[in-house]
């Protein structure tokens, strides 16, 4: 049975293969954008995936990340990589006591070292684990014209579209180090890297199912399907 674990009662879970774990963010994402957007796209992405491989589930998503940079933004609620790092590794240590693979489609950036790390300590304990980013390989970094279309044609109506403007739009290499060690804030008073404008939910369509063939290539990498 594929479906919402979730929804699911405990003999449906049984013997479960694949659990796929949708990982976003709660922060900042510009004036126009809720603050929910990565986990939004994440649980999309997820759900898409799963409709295509049999057996596979959908674990509750981790909406709460690794955000520090957005900190300085009201709205923003940030674990930090650290605790990432762990929640991961016991996610895993339970739900590999009934599910044969574990897979995290992670949509923020920031959540990059928690799993790389705890994707790793977990390998080496044995655990049939991987983790999937789900973003396009050419999009702009933060609340610009991927992530709007997405929205638009995910949940429009939490898009305020009055309220899209440009921000910082210089490549990240250029604006990193700022970043690193003073936040986003610092390079875009607005929190928006890149620029809305043209944004459509045509494009977020056709943006979702690019995302869903990635995530799915990418499983067959990981051997996950």
């Amino acid at each position: 049975m594929n479906g919402v674990l979730a929804k699911a009662t405990w003999p449906e879970a049984e013997g479960a293969g694949l659990v796929l774990v949708p990982v976003g963010s709660l922060e900042q994402h510009g004036p126009h954008l809720p603050l929910d957007t990565d986990t939004v796209i994440a649980e999309a992405v997820t759900r898409g995936v799963a409709e295509r491989l049999m057996g596979a589930w959908v674990a509750p998503a981790l909406s709460y990340g690794a955000s520090g940079e957005h900190q300085s933004f009201p709205g923003t609620i940030s674990v930090g990589t650290e605790v990432l790092h762990q929640v991961v590794v016991e996610l895993v240590r339970s739900l590999r006591t009934w599910a044969t693979r574990v897979v995290f489609v992670n949509a923020h950036g920031g959540n990059v070292r928690a799993l790389s790390s705890a994707i790793d300590q977990l390998v080496e304990e044995g655990h049939v684990v991987a983790w999937v980013p789900c973003a396009p390989e050419e999009h702009d970094l933060h609340a610009g014209f991927t992530e709007t279309s997405l929205m638009l044609h995910l949940r429009p109506e939490t898009v305020r579209v009055d309220r899209a403007a440009a921000g910082c739009t210089a490549p990240l290499a250029e604006i990193l180090e700022s970043m690193i060690n003073n936040g986003v804030g610092a390079v875009s008073p607005n929190g928006v890297l890149g620029d809305p404008a043209g944004a459509t939910a045509e494009e977020g369509r056709w943006l979702l199912n690019n995302l869903i063939d990635d995530v799915c290539d990418r499983l067959s990498v990981v051997g996950a399907r």
